[in-house]
Parts: C-alpha cells; structure tokens; sequence
C-alpha cells in the first residue's frame, strides 16, 4: 500500500458511523480546523461543492443553491451516468447557528431524513457531528446501504479542502 493510501485510509478511519437506534445514524469527526471554518465549507455552496461528492462516485454536481439560514432551502443537483435524468435533492433549513448548528430536512422522497450537523471546538480543533433521524428503520437501512456509506469519504474530502483553508 502506498504512503498516499496508507495516509487515506487512516483519515477515513477517524470518520465513526454508527446507527444510534433504528431510526437514527450519527457519525463523528474531529477535523484540525476552527469551528468558523468549519461551518463556512457546510454553508458556503463553493466550498460545500468541493467536498460533498465522493470522488469514488460516478455522480456529477451539476448545480449547488444553499440559502444557509433558518427557513432557507437548498438544492443539489447530480448526473449519474447510468441515468439520462438529473437527480436532484432538496429541503429546508429548520435551524441554522453559525458557527454551532445546522438542521435541515430531505424533501426529495417519503423516506427523507431530518439531518442536524453540529459543530464544537476545543483547542481550534472542531468535532462535527451528524444526526440523521429517519422516518423508519427501513428507510435508515437503504440510508446505510447507500449514500451513508460514502460519509467517511466525503469527510476526508472536507478535511482537505480545510487543511488548505485555515
């Protein structure tokens, strides 16, 4: 394995996942940055764009509208090329404390989650927390099947985005 690998998969096993209850997901990372910056690669749609999309993934974003802000929507735009159809997903941001807290819904089916991402710093490092709380253990289990597997992933992605921001 190379250094480059080696030092990847170590990032991605700082990234913990777990079901909470059979309705719940949360996964943790502490990522070497301030709570500030954190916030702005969640809030900021250039910066989010950067990092959202698993590399791994054959997904293109093709657009990222994000009104970060308490009754704010947001809306993301993906091409998948086994699909001649855009796939989009959307919600609405029920609570947003700059800097501590994000919550918004997922809109785009019955089975959308109600996420809240927080952030808390200590020694300008920041623990960022997801919550994910879905309406049926079925809909957390195609959650886990699918798109949740690709979390520690895209946190190695904001992790270096912010290596290079703070």
């Amino acid at each position: 394995m190379s250094k480059a690998n080696e030092s990847s998969l170590a990032a991605m096993n700082r990234t913990a996942v777990g079901r909470k209850s059979d309705r719940e997901l949360v996964v943790t990372r502490t990522f070497d940055a301030p709570a500030h910056i954190v916030f702005e690669a969640w809030s900021k749609a250039e910066l989010f764009a950067r990092w959202w999309v698993p590399k791994s993934a054959e997904l293109t974003l093709l657009s990222c509208d994000m009104d970060v802000r308490t009754g704010g929507t947001y809306r993301l735009v993906f091409r998948h090329p086994m699909s001649d159809q855009p796939m989009a997903f959307f919600g609405t941001y029920r609570e947003v404390t700059p800097n501590e807290r994000i919550v918004w819904t997922n809109e785009e089916g019955d089975q959308g989650a109600l996420t809240t991402v927080t952030f808390e710093e200590n020694a300008g490092k920041t623990l960022v927390t997801l919550h994910e709380l879905y309406p049926t253990k079925a809909a957390l289990d195609e959650a886990l099947a699918g798109s949740a597997e690709a979390l520690p992933e895209q946190f190695v992605q904001l992790d270096e985005l912010l290596a290079g921001r703070s």
